[in-house]
C-alpha cells in the first residue's frame, strides 16, 4: 500500500516521486524498465526552457513568442508557471548532479547530460525514501466503487512475471508517450500504455492530431538528435545541393525530397565551438559517425526522417489543471502522458519546452497527488481492475498475431503520405485498417504477454490520432492536411478524443476561438 503510486520512472516520473515524497507521502514508483536508464531522457542531452525572472521582460518576451508560435492553442498562465517551476527546481538537483559552467564561469543549469541526469534523479528519489519497483510494468489501473482511482496492477519481470497490486490514495501516470515503434533511441518502453489506462478509467485525450512530429536522423540509425542539423547542407543523389533552409518548414521540404529519392547531408557548417563540445553535449550523436568511420564535417551521409509521435508531438491525456489532475478523481498525469497543448501550442515543444514540462508537471502532479492521498480517508481493498483490450477479451480468447498488429501501426503512422501529408481519404483508409487490428486484439487477445497489452495501447493511440486528424479540416502546426492546406482562424481550439470500442472526437468547449459548427464531432 502507498499514499501515491507513480507509474513510470523517466524524468517526469522521477520528479513526481520526489515531489510527492517531499510533501510527506509514502511513495512507490513502478517502472517498466530500470528507473534511471529507461526512457528518452537517458539517451539524450536535454536542454530546458530556462528564462530568468529578472528582468521580467525576459519571460514576457519568451511567453509572447511561444504564444505566437503555438498558433492559438497555448495559454500564458501555464507557460509562466512552467518557467517559474523549472527555474526554481532544477538547481536543487546540484547535490546529485554536477552542472557544467559556461565560458564566463557561471553555472549552466539549462542543459544537462541525459545519462547522468537520470542517474542523479534515481538517487534523489531513493534518498527521499521512495520504493522503486524496476522491471515492473503496470498493466492496468484499479478503481474504487465510486470510480476514483485507488491503485494499479502489473507484473514483476524479474520474479517470473509474478502479478502484483498496489493500493494507493492517488496515482500519477508518467509512463511516457509513444513514437509508434519508430525505435527512437530510448523509446523502447514507450508504447502509449498510460493513454490506454487513462482512457479505461474514463479520462479524455487532447491534441492527438498533433502527432506527426518527424525528426531527422542518419539513415539506418535512430539517432534523432537534431541540434547539429541546423548547420547542415543537403544534397540529392546526384550531388546537387538542395534548398532546405533550417526552419519550421524544413521537415516538410525534406520529406518531399525524400519522396523523390535519397538525400545526403554534411555538417560542414557546424561552428568549431559546437564541434568541440558535441561529444559532451550529446555524446550519442557523434558515436554513430565514429562507429561508421564517417567524418560528418567533411563526408556526406544519407539521412531520413523518423516519426517521434507524442514524444516530440503534443497529444496526451487532457489535464484540467496545471497540477496534472484529470477528469477522473485520484488520477494525475505528467510529462508525455499529459497533453502539452497549453504549453507548446500546436507545434512541437522540441527539447527545451518538453523538458521543462516534464520536470514541472512532475513536480506539480506529485504534490497534488500527495494532497489527494492525505484527504482520502478510506482506502478500501475492494478495488476493481479496469484493464480491457489485451487483458480481458470481449469474445472467445485465441492467439492474436501481435507482430502483424504492431507492423500495422507502423504502416499507418510512419509513411509521409499517410501521416505527414494527410488527406481525408487516406485517414479514412488508415482508420479502417487500425479498426480491424483493434477488434482482433479487443475481441480475442488475452494476457498472454506484456507485449499484447502494449499492442493494444499502440492501436488505441493510433486510432485517436487518426480520428482527430480526420476532424480537423485545416493545416495547423504539426497537423497538415493536403486537402485543407490553409490554417483556418476559426479553428483555433482543442479537440478531445477517447473511447475504446468506439472512438469519439469532440470540441473542447473551453477552447477559445472556435466558432460553433466549425468542428463537427464524430464517433
Amino acid at each position: 500500500m502507498a499514499d501515491v503510486l507513480i507509474v513510470g520512472g523517466g524524468m517526469a516520473g522521477a520528479w513526481a516521486a520526489t515531489s510527492a515524497a517531499q510533501a510527506g507521502a509514502k511513495v512507490v514508483l513502478a517502472d517498466k524498465g530500470y528507473c534511471g536508464t529507461s526512457g528518452v531522457t537517458a539517451a539524450a542531452g536535454p536542454g530546458h526552457w530556462w528564462v530568468p525572472p529578472d528582468p521580467p521582460a525576459a519571460r514576457d518576451t519568451a511567453v509572447a513568442s511561444r504564444i505566437a508560435a503555438g498558433l492559438g492553442l497555448g495559454e500564458t498562465e501555464w507557460m509562466y508557471r512552467i518557467l517559474d517551476q523549472t527555474w526554481r527546481t532544477l538547481p536543487t538537483l546540484a547535490r546529485y548532479y554536477k552542472f557544467g559552467v559556461d565560458d564566463e564561469g557561471r553555472v549552466n543549469y539549462r542543459a544537462v547530460r541525459g545519462p547522468e541526469y537520470m542517474r542523479a534523479l534515481r538517487q534523489q528519489v531513493l534518498d527521499h525514501g521512495v520504493t522503486i519497483l524496476d522491471h515492473s510494468p503496470v498493466l492496468e489501473l484499479l478503481a474504487r466503487s465510486d470510480g476514483s482511482i485507488g491503485g494499479a496492477g502489473g507484473q514483476r519481470r524479474q520474479v517470473g512475471g509474478r502479478a502484483y497490486r498496489i493500493a494507493a490514495g492517488a496515482v500519477v501516470l508518467a509512463a511516457g508517450g509513444t513514437s509508434f515503434l519508430s525505435h527512437l533511441l530510448g523509446s523502447q518502453t514507450n508504447t502509449g500504455d498510460g493513454y490506454l489506462m487513462a482512457a479505461e478509467a474514463g479520462a479524455e485525450m487532447s491534441g492527438m492530431e498533433f502527432t506527426a512530429a518527424y525528426t531527422i536522423a542518419p539513415a539506418h540509425s535512430t539517432m534523432t538528435r537534431s541540434m547539429a542539423y541546423a548547420f547542415a547542407t543537403y544534397y540529392d543523389v546526384d550531388g546537387y545541393e538542395l534548398d532546405l533552409p533550417f526552419g519550421p518548414e524544413q521537415t516538410v521540404r525534406l520529406a518531399r525530397a525524400l519522396q523523390r529519392g535519397p538525400v545526403y547531408c554534411s555538417l560542414d557548417r557546424l561552428p568549431d565551438d559546437i564541434k568541440a563540445r558535441l561529444h559532451t553535449i550529446s555524446p550519442n550523436v557523434p558515436l554513430v559517425f565514429d562507429r561508421w568511420g564517417i567524418d560528418p564535417y567533411r563526408d556526406r551521409f544519407e539521412v531520413t526522417l523518423h516519426n517521434d509521435g507524442t514524444i516530440r508531438g503534443i497529444g496526451g491525456v487532457r489535464v484540467d489543471d496545471v497540477n496534472g489532475a484529470t477528469s477522473v478523481p485520484g488520477l494525475f498525469v505528467a510529462g508525455d502522458n499529459a497533453s502539452r497543448e497549453k504549453v507548446a501550442g500546436a507545434i512541437s515543444g522540441g527539447g527545451n519546452v518538453n523538458s521543462a514540462w516534464a520536470l514541472s508537471s512532475g513536480v506539480f502532479a506529485g504534490a497534488a497527488a500527495a494532497r489527494v492521498a492525505r484527504s482520502t480517508k478510506s482506502r478500501s481493498t475492494e478495488l476493481s481492475p479496469l484493464g480491457q483490450a489485451g487483458l480481458r477479451p470481449r469474445g472467445r480468447p485465441k492467439d492474436v498475431d501481435k507482430a502483424a498488429a504492431r507492423d500495422g501501426v507502423r504502416a499507418e503512422m510512419h509513411p509521409f503520405d499517410k501521416n505527414l501529408f494527410r488527406t481525408g481519404a487516406g485517414l479514412a483508409a488508415s482508420s479502417q485498417t487500425l479498426e480491424g487490428f483493434w477488434n482482433e486484439v479487443a475481441n480475442h487477445g488475452q494476457a498472454s504477454s506484456i507485449a499484447l497489452r502494449e499492442t493494444a495501447a499502440l492501436l488505441a493511440t493510433a486510432r485517436w490520432s487518426v480520428a482527430t486528424a480526420a476532424v480537423r479540416n485545416e493545416s495547423r502546426g504539426l497537423h497538415r492536411r493536403e486537402d485543407h492546406p490553409v490554417q483556418d482562424a476559426r479553428l483555433a481550439g482543442r479537440l478531445l478524443s477517447g473511447g475504446l470500442d468506439r472512438v469519439w472526437v469532440a470540441l473542447d468547449r473551453r477552447s477559445a476561438g472556435v466558432q460553433p459548427g466549425q468542428l463537427k464531432a464524430v464517433s
